[in-house]
């Protein structure tokens, strides 16, 4: 048997490649988008991907079903969950397809694969054991799970509601999740988990960076196993904490249920010039993303820009603020446009007009004296206008870090969420945007300076302001 974990950083990500090396077929569990990744690895390999299948409807990136559908490939989705979480692309489609339940088995190859339904982290959740008949086995050597139970944590059962916005259904998607994970105790230890996400991911708040692990050892150390010796204490233990999800989650779960735009292959981007970017980002949906080193974004930018670094955010940052509706134009060194590219169809941004470099657009800013900036201040210097009346502190940080120490007075919106809380701020006072170490409120600065704010960004150090005896609450 021919195994592969394939992991996209970014997302913290992983998807499976199994094949069944006798007949040469392959299936792909939770591919990403970019489905021409997958056919590499198999060709390779010598193998042909004859199927893929999907845990559940991803709520973090565009799922590659669809892709692996139009090219003749069988895919399998669940059709547990209710009618309110089917696949609806699928159903009535000419795709080659199954939509399967609990219980459900197919080949690939002399490989069988089982789908076991486990709700809690969405109603249709499924996860699918792995066999290796071909090479003598019996019983199953491993289980994908999706996002049903990671390296040190469980798929969170809040996204319907906070993500998708389906009210009060947190709590009962909590308990439903205890319940599966009795299914989970019953496995046989020695069983590999190959979970679908890693440390970095929005989908669980202590995922471990192992990318694999047991049945037995999360059994024994997996934090939020651990908490489920009551189903209430459970509850209460995995519904506190959950960090804020970024604001596109909720556009992933609605475009992979109803069908995502198929892609074919990855965009290609041509270079435009400075002045059709400077002239264009003053239309109505066209942004400007601008990966520039921090200081010179603060300095000197096109007016209206985006402040988003291409770093290990790129895909939560773009996606937090820009919406399927908007044009992007990219400041991006060329070594980096394939990356940024793929970064933002990952996530359904598929409207790419042009790029130019950061060098390009430097000269431009310097020669044409058409540049916005951003006023910034440490925490020392900040700190002597908390009094001001004309100032709102704004934090940006996650409300779990709020909670613990916060200055007086602040307002509260974590960066992934602010773009649907614009109402929420003061149009008639300045903000002074902070966070913990200034990633975050760059970004939310640039993006409140871009929707007209009087903004100041806070560069610098909480936990210095903390030591340093300035007002704080807790």
């Amino acid at each position: 048997m021919f195994f592969k974990q394939v992991f996209e950083p970014k997302l913290a990500q992983y998807a499976y490649v199994i094949g069944c090396q006798k007949t040469g077929e392959a299936v792909v569990i939770d591919p990403m988008r970019n489905v021409d990744q997958y056919y590499k690895i198999a060709a390779k390999e010598g193998l042909t991907i004859t199927h893929a299948a999907d845990t559940h409807i991803h709520a973090d990136y565009i799922s590659g079903l669809r892709e692996f559908a139009e090219r003749g490939v069988k895919v399998y989705a669940s059709d547990e969950g209710g009618k309110d979480w089917s696949y609806e692309w699928l159903k009535g489609s000419n795709y080659n397809y199954e939509l399967i339940k609990d219980g459900f088995e197919f080949m690939v190859g002399n490989i069988k694969i089982k789908a076991i339904h486990t709700p809690g982290h969405t109603p249709e959740h499924l996860i699918y054991s792995v066999t290796d008949m071909g090479g003598g086995a019996e019983e199953p050597m491993g289980i994908a799970t999706g996002d049903f139970v990671f390296v040190g944590d469980v798929g969170r059962p809040d996204l319907l509601e906070s993500a998708a916005g389906q009210a009060n259904v947190m709590e009962p998607s909590a308990r439903t999740l205890y319940k599966s994970l009795e299914k989970f105790n019953e496995l046989p230890d020695y069983m590999q988990v190959w979970p679908g996400h890693g440390a970095g991911s929005a989908c669980g708040k202590s995922l471990g960076a192992v990318p694999d692990s047991t049945v037995g050892y999360e059994k024994r150390f997996n934090g939020s196993l651990k908490h489920a010796t009551s189903e209430d204490d459970f509850v209460k233990f995995i519904l506190d904490g959950q960090p804020e999800p970024p604001l596109y989650f909720a556009r992933m779960k609605r475009d992979n249920k109803i069908g995502p735009a198929v892609l074919g292959t990855l965009p290609t981007v041509s270079k435009v010039s400075v002045e059709d970017v400077a002239n264009a980002v003053n239309e109505d949906n066209v942004v400007v993303l601008d990966s520039r080193e921090r200081a010179a974004f603060m300095n000197a930018h096109l007016p209206g820009s985006y402040f988003v670094p291409f770093d290990k955010q790129y895909n939560t940052v773009a996606g937090s603020y820009v919406t399927e509706n908007d044009t992007m134009y990219l400041v991006i060194d060329e070594a980096n446009l394939a990356g940024a590219i793929e970064d933002l169809t990952n996530i359904g941004l598929d409207n790419i007009k042009g790029y130019i470099t950061p060098a390009e657009l430097d000269a431009y800013l310097q020669s044409s004296g058409k540049a916005a900036s951003i006023s910034h201040k440490s925490f020392e210097n900040f700190a002597t206008q908390l009094s001001d009346s004309n100032v709102t502190v704004v934090d940006v940080r996650k409300k779990s870090e709020f909670e613990i120490s916060h200055i007086p007075g602040a307002l509260n919106f974590a960066h992934t969420r602010i773009a649907e809380n614009l109402d929420k701020l003061p149009k008639n006072e300045t903000l002074h945007v902070h966070c913990q170490m200034g990633g975050r409120s760059a970004v939310a600065a640039a993006f409140l300076k871009a929707q007209g704010f009087d903004v100041v960004f806070i560069d610098g150090d909480y936990e210095l302001y903390e030591k340093a005896n300035l007002p704080v609450e807790a």
